[in-house]
C-alpha cells in the first residue's frame, strides 16, 4: 500500500480530487491529507472520494495552517457543517499525529465514536513515543507511520508503515538545474522485506510547509519515473530566463519544452498528468503555476498506482 501525505493546499486538493474523479489511483493507494484551511476545495475533494468509494485519510489534529481556528469561525459555518457531515462517511479515515496532547485528543476522538483500531497514527516524534506505547498498549491502530529509525522500529513492531520525505527540496527553483536527474525512492521495492505493510512520502512537494508562496524567478517541473531497475528517479525541468520573476508563462514554456524533448527519447510511464503537460506544450497554453504542481503530483500518484496494480496482478 502507498500513502501519499499531502498538506491540504488548493492545488494538492485539486490533484487528489481529479485523481479520484478519473479513477486513476487504483486500490492500493490511500491519500492522507493534513488540512491547513477549512475551504470548499477541501470539502469537494473529500466528497469526490466518498462518492467514488475511494478511501482517504484526514488528520484530525493538524499542526500547520489555520484549519483548527477556521473550524471555530462562525463566518465559515457552512463549510464547517459540510466538513463535519463528511467525517461520518465510512470512506473517510481518521488519522492522528502523535504529540504531547495525544492522550486528551484521543479521548475526544473516541467520544465521537472513532475506535483506536480504525485510525491511522503518524508517529514521527521521538518525544511522543512513550505516549504512543501507553495509548496503544492493548489496541493497535490500523496503521502506524514511522520513520526508518531503529528507535521507532523497536517501539512499533506491528501494523507499521514507513514514512520518509523523498523530495530533495532546494531553496530556489533554479538550483534544481545543478542536479537535474536524481534518485527518488526504492521503498516500493523493499518495504515488505523491511517489515512494513506500506510506504508513505510527501510526493514531489516535500514535508516542509510554507504558509504563503512567492513569485519564483525560475519555473521547475518535477517528473518522477521508473528506472530500469524499477527504482524511482526524479527529473527536474527548469526554465532558462531566471533573472527575475517576470513572464512566468514564458518560463513555463521553457521548462515544458525540455520535458517534451526528454519524453521523446525516454520511454517513461505515461499518465493523465504527463499527457496534460504535453498538451500544454502542443497548444502553447499556460495553466498557471499551481497547475504545474497539481499535474506533477497527479503523474507521480498515478504511476505508483499502476505499478502496485501490476505487481498485485503478477502475484
Amino acid at each position: 500500500m502507498y500513502f501519499p501525505y499531502l498538506r491540504g493546499r488548493q492545488f494538492e486538493l485539486i490533484a487528489l480530487r481529479e485523481l479520484s474523479e478519473y479513477k486513476l489511483l487504483g486500490p492500493h493507494i490511500i491519500p492522507i491529507v493534513e488540512p491547513v484551511k477549512l475551504s470548499s476545495t477541501l470539502c469537494m475533494a473529500i466528497e469526490s472520494y466518498a462518492a467514488n468509494e475511494q478511501p482517504i485519510a484526514l488528520i484530525h489534529n493538524p499542526t500547520v495552517g489555520s484549519f483548527m481556528s477556521d473550524m471555530g469561525d462562525e463566518n465559515k459555518e457552512k463549510n464547517r457543517m459540510r466538513f463535519s457531515a463528511l467525517m461520518g462517511n465510512p470512506r473517510v479515515i481518521k488519522a492522528h499525529q502523535m504529540n504531547p496532547y495525544s492522550s486528551m485528543q484521543l479521548v475526544t476522538l473516541e467520544s465521537e465514536g472513532v475506535r483506536k483500531q480504525d485510525i491511522f497514527v503518524l508517529n514521527t516524534n521521538r518525544e511522543s513515543l512513550d505516549i504512543y506505547e501507553k495509548e496503544f498498549a492493548v489496541i493497535m491502530p490500523r496503521y502506524t507511520f514511522i520513520p526508518d529509525e531503529s528507535v521507532f522500529r523497536r517501539k512499533v513492531r506491528r501494523q507499521r508503515v514507513l514514512i520518509d520525505d523523498k523530495f530533495n527540496k532546494k531553496g530556489k527553483n533554479a538550483e534544481y538545474q545543478e542536479t537535474d536527474d536524481e534518485f527518488f525512492s526504492d521503498d516500493h521495492l523493499y518495504y515488505r522485506d523491511d517489515g512494513f505493510l506500506g510506504f508513505a512520502d510527501y510526493s514531489v512537494i516535500g514535508d516542509e510547509y510554507l504558509e504563503k508562496g512567492f513569485a519564483p524567478y525560475a519555473v521547475a517541473i518535477h517528473i518522477v519515473y521508473f528506472a530500469d531497475d524499477e527504482s524511482l528517479r526524479i527529473h527536474h525541468f527548469v526554465s532558462d530566463s531566471n533573472e527575475d520573476a517576470t513572464n512566468p508563462a514564458g518560463k513555463f514554456y521553457e521548462a515544458l519544452k525540455k520535458l517534451a524533448a526528454w519524453c521523446k527519447i525516454h520511454p517513461i510511464d505515461h499518465s493523465m498528468g504527463l499527457s496534460t503537460f504535453l498538451e500544454h506544450y502542443a497548444n502553447g497554453t499556460y495553466p498557471g503555476l499551481g497547475t504545474v504542481k497539481k499535474l506533477s503530483i497527479m503523474h507521480h500518484l498515478e504511476i505508483i498506482g499502476k505499478y502496485l496494480s501490476r505487481k498485485e496482478d503478477a502475484g
